[in-house]
């Protein structure tokens, strides 16, 4: 087993310059803080260097999905027992995207939600939150249906020709490919129905949206593709390492490979 290392402030900062990320850039980030080994700081040392490496002249925007609130009859509290659902679903708080607390995203992603200067996405299980110049443009009017769409957040920084940055996780945790699921036309692609409690007229309600399934899978796989390319830049940062990329470009080589190999 490998050594758990020491990662300070600066180390992160040189680790962001050598990877390629620079001022003004708008990123999507996924983060794994605990693969780094020992961060000094830890989760606010990440956001700081992220924030003061792309100015407020650029944008971070990170996943802070509380998918926690869906139906429990979706699978996704398959570790309590079926005849708790029912009370499970009453009782499910309303999303606010002010304190509503992000579900598996990791420490920094349940930091930076609540980052003075974030905003965050409407959608009650599938939101994400973004600091600097395009956070407004890139968080508001996310559409129920629309999750990983051309209008949602992950569509709007396609037009943006924003970037990727994956400290520490794989392409597993790359929400950008979602972009391409729908995107893409395979045999399998079909609609589900998932339903979220929401506020409505500071009412709490149960509400029903209709959505493209998606599970991801094939992601890892499609990464490894993609690495093929050579559009990928690496750099080390304590026991992890960071990778960077052109969004636009994983996505259009995603829709693609999707066409090609998903059943």
């Amino acid at each position: 087993m490998e050594k758990r290392k020491l990662v300070t402030p600066e180390d992160i900062k040189t680790a962001l310059r050598e990877v390629g990320v620079q001022k003004g850039q708008t990123i999507m980030v996924h983060t794994s803080l605990s693969s780094l080994g020992y961060v000094c700081g830890g989760a606010q040392s990440i956001i700081e260097a992220l924030t003061e490496s792309v100015s407020e002249e650029g944008t971070i925007m990170m996943p802070t999905q509380s998918w926690k609130n869906l139906d429990p009859a979706a699978g996704v509290y398959w570790q309590e027992p079926e005849e708790w659902w029912p009370v499970i679903r009453k009782y499910i708080p309303a999303y606010d995207k002010r304190i509503t607390p992000t579900n598996t995203m990791g420490a920094v992603s349940e930091m930076f939600r609540q980052w003075p200067g974030t905003l965050r996405s409407a959608h009650p299980a599938r939101s994400v939150a973004a600091w600097g110049r395009n956070a407004q443009y890139l968080t508001e009017n996310h559409n129920l249906s629309d999750i990983f769409g051309d209008s949602s957040p992950i569509g709007r920084m396609y037009g943006l020709d924003g970037y990727v940055l994956l400290i520490g996780v794989g392409y597993d945790k790359n929400t950008s490919l979602h972009l391409a699921d729908v995107r893409a036309e395979y045999p399998g692609k079909h609609m589900v129905m998932e339903s979220s409690a929401i506020q409505l007229d500071g009412q709490r309600i149960w509400k029903s949206y209709e959505t493209l399934a998606v599970d991801g899978e094939d992601f890892p796989a499609i990464g490894e593709a993609f690495e093929q390319t050579g559009q990928v830049r690496h750099a080390p940062l304590g026991n992890g390492i960071l990778s960077m990329m052109s969004q636009r470009a994983l996505v259009d080589f995603a829709v693609q490979w999707i066409g090609e190999n998903r059943k």
